[in-house]
């Protein structure tokens, strides 16, 4: 209002409280915070997924180690597979998405042959999943003949599987291999005569928990 101090853009009544910023800004900032929070949180989450662990790989020459870490949810003989010739033992470990992703090489050997087959990507809890999804094999022989093969499998979520060893490369037990990006599964198919060293819900650590022991 005017009068003669002139106009003062509010009311000078002390019961009337004049906002000066208009109701929308409130908000805009209340929106821009909560979008910040939840890029910073999902940054961080994306970086704590990719953590990459040290781990203390076992001595023991003859043992083979896990390849993920996870659960193992299989256990079982098998009359064959599509990867190699005879019966073999088939071990199998779930990663959820909480899990390191890191994949570990599971025993000294040649890779002879990668095997990569396009697929679905259902929930690689389900049997069907080693058959079913898109996933990727090494096919891997011992210095002492033996022949082992690891299956990265693609899950609901992962969509992407990492491989960084070509085929006729020496590989070392423990050393890191690959990965699975946000939950996946890994599957062990191993001699038949392959002494197994874990039982089904047993949790899993790549390049420390023991799978069994090769002859």
């Amino acid at each position: 209002m005017a009068g003669e101090g002139g106009f003062t853009g509010c009311s000078t009544r002390p019961d009337i409280y004049y906002n000066s910023h208009p109701p929308y800004r409130d908000a805009f900032l209340f929106g821009v915070d909560g979008f910040c929070l939840g890029l910073f949180a999902l940054t961080g989450f994306i970086c704590w997924f990719f953590r990459d662990p040290d781990r203390d790989i076992p001595k023991d020459e003859k043992a083979l180690i896990s390849p993920a870490d996870g659960k193992v949810i299989v256990v079982e003989k098998q009359s064959g597979c599509e990867y190699l010739t005879g019966p073999c033992t088939k071990v199998s470990i779930f990663m959820n998405v909480f899990n390191v992703h890191v994949n570990r090489v599971p025993f000294d050997g040649v890779v002879q042959r990668i095997q990569y087959s396009p697929g679905k990507f259902i929930n690689a809890s389900f049997d069907k999943a080693s058959v079913h999804n898109e996933r990727s094999a090494l096919i891997v022989k011992t210095a002492d003949g033996a022949e082992y093969v690891v299956v990265q499998i693609a899950g609901l979520i992962a969509r992407r599987i990492v491989n960084c060893v070509q085929e006729k490369e020496k590989i070392t037990k423990g050393d890191r291999y690959g990965m699975i990006r946000f939950g996946s599964r890994l599957d062990l198919y191993l001699p038949d005569d392959f002494n197994v060293a874990v039982h089904v819900g047993e949790k899993t650590k790549a390049g420390s928990t023991i799978i069994g022991h090769m002859k």
